[in-house]
């Protein structure tokens, strides 16, 4: 049986990258989670960039962010570029809110400045395993008299604030883990600033998920162990609690975690790479999710009706590329030709075979006008065999360059002879030059050569060499399909030029 899905009247989850670098694949299967819980609920996806790190983050990684995200479909109700009721959505414009809660801890003695060296902390470490306990800070600095805060203070010597944790059992549910249990004495009291105006990640998180009335907070288990130490803060600053799910994190072939040794792990370059947006969601959801049966695919509006946060499992998820090869490949063909050329256009630019004109597009080699409908018919004839969108330019490029490399022993079906070859090649020529561009389509001219083909032992004596001499390629789409798309004075000129190479 199915579980039964969570209904709340207002769920409220985000995610919360930081502008550190592109937007990950990780990042981005935690936000597509949560949009699809957000979604199936009708409830309220939010996008918040925490760019406390002020020295790595940067205005472009926080628009590439944006824009993977957008590319994946994964559009936000609220957040920076569109704000809400509860803005801003920057971290860097909220540090008046954050110094606020931060005096207001200090001033009930929930927490309290740290002036220890990092000399002093390593020895505390250190003396601390040699006698078996955990290393978490000594507390020395906490019964500092306010005198001596001041002084310090006053001196300018280096200091964070740290939060006084209470000693107690931590217990909460998560959705897909259960009950959980973590004992404080194993956390000790966690730094929550470097300064009053330089909050740092679990203590502005918390600030911030309350204030913007987070339900649910859905993330990879990397951080269940911060969830302790959030929840303490809540209880001392009396924050609303939101409910908790740790997702599993994705492990590469050889079962560690997921990074750039393993190749690429950032969405632009799955989209550089020539995945489709579709690929990589359909692929992203079964990374720890199952529909309970042994459906592959799945479009964004079925895993929004079908998409069940208690069916997440708890053991990692291997990345296999081959399954995203796959997908991808499915989600290609299954496209519309001139939907796909759309997307392929991108490609073959890149490569330098086309540019864009007011209305239509040049062939950067020759300048000669080439408008989609011609685009899509070339795209087409690959459709069947692309895995991923970049590989059209490689394909394809015959088609766009006024002369093509060749080599004369690729003319050669099997064991045939140069003087074979030629005489091949001439007979394709003398019937060729006598069809009118009139009709020269790729129905007549199949009937022709094949009717012509008959005269051979095989056919591949005669079609063989003049796919060749038309491509520069042992492997391409047929000889009918590409005289149709050359035209007879490229397809003829190809010809000659072939047959000077024997």
């Amino acid at each position: 049986m199915p579980s039964e899905k969570i209904k709340l009247d207002k769920i409220r989850v985000r995610l919360a990258p930081s502008p550190t670098g592109y937007l990950h694949f990780g990042t981005a299967r935690v936000g597509l989670f949560n949009y699809l819980l957000a979604k199936q609920n009708n409830g309220s996806f939010i996008l918040r960039i925490e760019d406390t790190d002020k020295e790595r983050s940067t205005k472009e990684f926080e628009k590439g962010i944006m824009e993977g995200l957008k590319w994946l479909g994964l559009e936000w109700s609220e957040g920076p570029d569109i704000g809400g009721e509860y803005g801003p959505y920057r971290q860097t414009e909220r540090l008046k809110i954050y110094r606020e809660y931060l005096e207001k801890l200090l001033k009930e003695k929930k927490a309290y400045y740290c002036f220890c060296s990092e000399e002093e902390l390593e020895a505390q470490r250190q003396y601390r395993m040699s006698i078996g306990e955990a290393p978490i800070y000594s507390g020395k600095c906490a019964d500092m008299s306010e005198e001596e805060v001041k002084k310090n203070l006053a001196e300018g010597k280096d200091c964070v604030i740290r939060f006084k944790a209470p000693v107690k059992k931590v217990v909460f549910n998560d959705l897909i883990r259960g009950r959980l249990e973590f004992d404080s004495k194993m956390i000790g009291d966690t730094v929550i600033a470097k300064g009053l105006d330089s909050p740092l990640y679990n203590f502005a998180v918390v600030i911030d998920d309350h204030l913007m009335k987070i339900s649910h907070v859905v993330r990879g288990e990397d951080h269940l162990s911060n969830t302790p130490k959030q929840i303490l803060l809540q209880e001392a600053m009396g924050l609303n609690h939101p409910v908790y799910a740790h997702l599993p994190l994705v492990m590469a072939p050889d079962k560690t975690k997921l990074s750039k040794r393993h190749g690429t792990v950032s969405i632009e370059s799955y989209r550089d790479d020539g995945y489709l947006p579709e690929a990589l969601i359909n692929f992203m959801v079964f990374l720890g999710w199952n529909p309970g049966d042994e459906r592959e695919i799945f479009s964004m509006d079925s895993l929004v009706k079908e998409f069940d946060i208690k069916r997440v499992q708890k053991g990692g998820a291997i990345f296999n590329i081959e399954k995203l090869n796959y997908l991808n490949g499915f989600y290609i063909r299954s496209k519309k030709p001139e939907k796909l050329t759309e997307f392929c256009i991108p490609f073959l630019e890149k490569a330098g075979l086309i540019e864009k004109k007011k209305d239509t597009y040049a062939v950067k080699d020759t300048g000669e006008d080439v408008d989609l409908e011609e685009l899509t018919a070339i795209v087409s004839l690959y459709q069947e065999r692309l895995k991923h969108l970049s590989e059209i330019a490689n394909l394809t490029d015959f088609f766009f360059k006024k002369d093509i490399s060749l080599e004369k022993d690729k003319l050669k079906w099997k064991q045939m002879a140069d003087e074979d070859v030629k005489n091949s090649l001439e007979r394709s020529e003398s019937v060729l030059s006598e069809i009118k561009d009139a009709n020269w389509t790729k129905e007549n001219l199949e009937k022709t050569l094949l009717k012509m083909s008959e005269e051979y032992s095989s056919r591949g004596e005669l079609l063989w060499p003049l796919r060749v001499a038309l491509s520069g390629r042992e492997a391409s789409a047929g000889p009918f399909d590409i005289l149709s798309i050359l035209g007879r004075e490229k397809s003829l000129n190809r010809i000659k030029s072939a047959k000077k190479l024997l």
